[in-house]
């Protein structure tokens, strides 16, 4: 068009911004910062603050210096052209146990925390666990953000993380089923989303997951190790989890660190598996993605009071209503006694529980308004409201929150 332009940016996305510039070839781009964030502010504050204000950056008047940045000829760097060229590294490390643990963290291949060495022999011990070929691509990832550019990885990619976070070698074709899907753990947004995982099937006690007490806590090897593979993946493998660039989680989330890996207790649960529930064969190994805000306690809804007569279907229906409908909907994750208050008060099934909490009949799409598909690596099946069942049967306590279904794959398959 021929016509000067300027990216207006805040001050924050600096760093990540500079990084989308190299990416698209345009290393001198002219930037713009201003002081954020801007929405919640009045006009006052945003003509005081952004109109009438200094760049953060270098303290320039903000309106002073776009005039110059929009006016003045380009000078010879700022016309060069380059993208940055990503670097795999040597194939091995040599080194101590302890120099190799600080090369690691200081090269930013962990979460921070102690790893496991990928040793030759340890990856070959993952690799025997499936039948596909260690050089075959695996998935394609990006955090959600054009500052980071989508990464393949390979079988043994996924192979030395999982050795890394620790998983014994029956865990992998889990670990090589979630990463299959390409769907990051660790999304670039600065709401700071988290993800999860359900599996169902018998290869829940083949590898120990737990889904009695605990379940959703770091409670057994299988369940924590499982969950940090797929995080040590997402930032090895896909781009994801640098703090600046291709992470912008304002707060930030717990959750991201090893994730909710979640085993259905299925033996107590009175309904379908979630599984089955999505179209599989009962018994069948398969794992849900899921992904959302998180989840906490029931008990922190005013809507759960304590008394001797506890309407749970009610107080899980009022809870809904208080929930964002318009990304991740709500997911109730009950324990076995919750389950058997909603079975017991006439829904005994999930889909007429869903009918009566949201209103909605099985397989009706919801409201104008309401979740529609997302672009961060999820392909949304479903409705605003999931179930799944795990945990203990000492005490009637239940999780709420926002997750929503992605993705289920069938695990055996990656065996």
């Amino acid at each position: 068009m021929k016509k000067p332009a300027i990216p207006i940016i805040l001050n924050d996305f600096e760093k990540q911004e500079k990084e989308v510039s190299f990416n698209l070839g345009m290393p001198g781009l002219r930037i713009q910062y201003f002081r954020g964030p801007v929405w919640g502010k009045t006009n006052e504050q945003l003509r005081k603050q952004i109109v009438e204000g200094n760049n953060p950056v270098n303290g320039k008047p903000v309106m002073k210096e776009m005039v110059e940045l929009l006016t003045k000829p380009l000078t010879a760097d700022e016309q060069k052209t380059g993208a940055v060229k990503q670097d795999l590294g040597p194939a091995t490390y040599t080194g101590t146990p302890d120099e190799l643990q600080r090369l690691f963290r200081d090269k930013r291949y962990t979460d921070f925390l102690p790893i496991i060495l990928p040793t030759e022999e340890k990856v070959a011990a993952m690799l025997a666990q499936t039948s596909h070929d260690p050089d075959e691509v695996l998935g394609r990832m990006n955090p959600g953000s054009e500052a980071g550019e989508a990464w393949t990885y390979t079988v043994k990619t996924a192979a030395i993380n999982a050795v890394m976070a620790g998983a014994e070698p029956e865990y992998f074709p889990v670990i090589l089923a979630l990463g299959s899907t390409g769907m990051t753990s660790v999304n670039v947004s600065d709401n700071g989303f988290m993800a999860g995982a359900v599996i169902n099937g018998r290869i829940r006690d083949e590898i120990g997951l737990n889904y009695e007490e605990g379940a959703v806590g770091p409670y057994a090897l299988a369940n924590t190790a499982i969950g940090r593979a797929w995080s040590l993946l997402s930032i090895n493998g896909g781009n994801c989890g640098k703090v600046g660039t291709t992470y912008m989680g304002t707060i930030g989330n717990p959750m991201n660190l090893i994730n909710i890996i979640i085993a259905e207790n299925e033996e107590k649960s009175p309904f379908k598996p979630l599984a089955v529930r999505r179209g599989f064969k009962p018994g069948e190994n398969v794992v849900t993605l899921f992904m959302g805000w998180g989840v906490l306690s029931a008990k922190n809804w005013a809507a759960t009071v304590w008394g001797p007569n506890m309407d749970y279907p009610g107080i899980i229906k009022e809870i809904y209503n208080t929930q964002d409908a318009h990304l991740f909907g709500t997911c109730a994750i009950l324990s076995p006694p919750i389950a058997n208050y909603v079975r017991d008060a006439g829904y005994d099934t999930v889909d007429k529980f869903t009918e009566w909490v949201t209103g909605l009949k099985p397989g009706a799409k919801p409201p104008a308004g309401g979740p529609a598909d997302i672009n961060m690596g999820v392909r949304k099946a479903g409705g605003t409201f999931s179930v799944i069942v795990t945990g203990g049967s000492n005490n009637n306590y239940f999780n709420m929150g926002g997750m929503v279904p992605a993705q289920s794959v069938q695990i055996d398959k990656w065996r």
